[in-house]
């Protein structure tokens, strides 16, 4: 015979309010802001449901805790305004990235010298990969001497986060914006 399955008890988001609260006594600060010191449970129960507010556990860790008479939903509201504020703020960095080969046209570095630009503006970070085919991998240098040329042409705008490495016929170098 299969045992029915307990499922786990509902963890509830937010600070805890009303009758979750489950303390004896408690620091108490009303709507308007006035410290009632430390107060009965009950008491602080009986005075939000008086003004028609809830009482919010605003700092468990306290001793006694400490609870405000305030509106619960207004509470959520608020932090949830303000956490999508903060989201709003936030700029992820992306790696965007460059490939050139070792006998790239003057032209085409110039289109690629533009786009690098653009790319550090925004705040990103760029990844330059150069690729070796063929017989070029007997002239590592001249990958190496167009790497170094853009670390030059670019200084202004960006600092060297991994300086121009091999790793098998690929040669890589990371720009990161200056702030």
């Amino acid at each position: 015979m299969r045992r029915p399955f307990k499922s786990l008890p509902v963890q509830k988001d937010g600070p805890r309010s009303n009758r979750d609260i489950r303390v004896p006594r408690v620091q108490l600060i009303d709507a308007e802001g006035e410290n009632h010191g430390i107060v009965a449970i009950a008491d602080a129960l009986a005075m939000a449901e008086e003004a028609g507010l809830d009482l919010v556990e605003i700092v468990p860790n306290a001793e006694p805790p400490v609870c405000k008479i305030i509106d619960l939903g207004k509470l959520k509201y608020q932090n949830q305004k303000k956490a999508s504020e903060a989201r709003k703020k936030q700029k992820t960095v992306e790696v965007k990235e460059l490939k050139m080969r070792p006998g790239i046209d003057t032209h085409d570095y110039e289109v690629k010298m533009k786009a690098l630009a653009r790319f550090l503006e925004e705040g990103d970070k760029v990844k330059i990969s150069l690729r070796f085919r063929g017989r070029e991998m007997a002239h590592q240098e001249l990958g190496r001497n167009l790497l170094l040329r853009v670390k030059e042409a670019s200084a202004a705008l960006a600092k060297v986060e991994l300086e121009p490495k091999l790793e098998g016929r690929q040669m890589l170098m990371i720009l990161a914006p200056r702030q």
